[in-house]
């Protein structure tokens, strides 16, 4: 039960400054976050590069509050992808965005969004690489999925994600695969409400079997967003079923989080990415690396009573 207790600390400003005070921090964060800065990040891009992994890359910071600010992540992220040219990994690298830090809730936040994303996503398709719309909390999703049915008119491979414990996921999965979308299925990382998410572990799993079915036997790219060995067996077995070749699908795993596994999938030819993600604003991020795994917490506490 501390997954709810922790995604709510996620946005508490008191809990912002006691983790970032705290001794071993900065060890743990280390192990999530890749880094504060692009010249931070881009080695890594290369190593994980140079071991056959591709990699998708998130400037964390969602929690913007001005319009400057939401200017300011369009341009740190125009940024990177200048520099992903200049190091010729275009074809290695995606990006994944938060449209909350784009302005999406902002005032006329969808409009303002839209606008700060285009220019990110042409930038994108000019290096031959694409960008993937992340999801986020249930009351954002309308929004997101319009802004990319806008984008998919003229770059068709803009990606977006869904989330497998909300009830309305089946039918945006089965709409998705119609449409032919690059789709990354994910559990679901935010506190939600039983009227719109499902609570049980187990029933969320099956869930995620159920679109990874419907994603598979589409017209789309399924993108499988996991770390349990189970649900990535079963992936493999459906993949498998719907005929679906090794470069028609891939796999999606955390920068930190089971590295050996992600080499193993890329040593038997599966594209193998890894979602990277750095900056500065890295708190909301962190608190839902630890809500998603509680060994992930013990790790932290465990590095702060070391530190202490």
């Amino acid at each position: 039960m501390l997954g709810p207790v922790i995604l709510a600390a996620s946005r508490s400003d008191k809990m912002r400054r006691l983790v970032s005070a705290a001794p071993g921090t900065k060890q743990v964060v280390a192990r999530f976050i890749a880094g504060e800065i692009v010249d931070d990040v881009v080695p890594i891009v290369q190593d994980l590069s140079d071991r056959g992994l591709e990699v998708t890359l998130d400037v964390v910071g969602e929690d913007i509050t001005t319009v400057e600010q939401s200017y300011a992540a369009r341009d740190a992220y125009l940024e990177l992808i200048g520099r992903l040219k200049e190091l010729g990994l275009g074809e290695r690298a995606e990006m994944s965005v938060k449209l909350s830090m784009f302005g999406q809730s902002l005032e006329e936040g969808h409009e303002l969004a839209l606008a700060n994303v285009r220019p990110v996503v042409e930038a994108a398709a000019e290096i031959g690489t694409t960008v993937t719309l992340d999801a986020e909390d249930h009351t954002t999703l309308d929004s997101m999925f319009a802004i990319h049915e806008e984008l998919r008119k003229d770059f068709p491979q803009t990606g977006c994600v869904i989330q497998a414990y909300l009830f309305r996921t089946e039918d945006d999965a089965r709409r998705l695969a119609a449409n032919g979308s690059r789709v990354r299925i994910v559990k679901g990382a935010y506190k939600e409400p039983a009227e719109v998410a499902i609570q049980d572990k187990p029933e969320i799993d099956k869930a995620y079997v159920r679109i990874m079915k419907i994603l598979m036997e589409g017209e789309g790219y399924p993108m499988i967003g996991s770390h349990d060995p189970r649900l990535i067996s079963i992936a493999q077995e459906l993949a498998r079923r719907a005929g679906r070749k090794l470069d028609e699908y891939e796999f999606q795993m955390l920068y930190g989080i089971r590295s050996e596994e992600q080499n193993r999938l890329a040593a038997e030819g599966h594209r193998m990415r890894v979602y990277t993600a750095y900056g500065t604003d890295w708190y909301g991020y962190f608190m839902r690396r630890l809500a998603e795994k509680p060994a992930n917490l013990l790790f932290f506490v465990r590095s702060i009573l070391t530190k202490g």
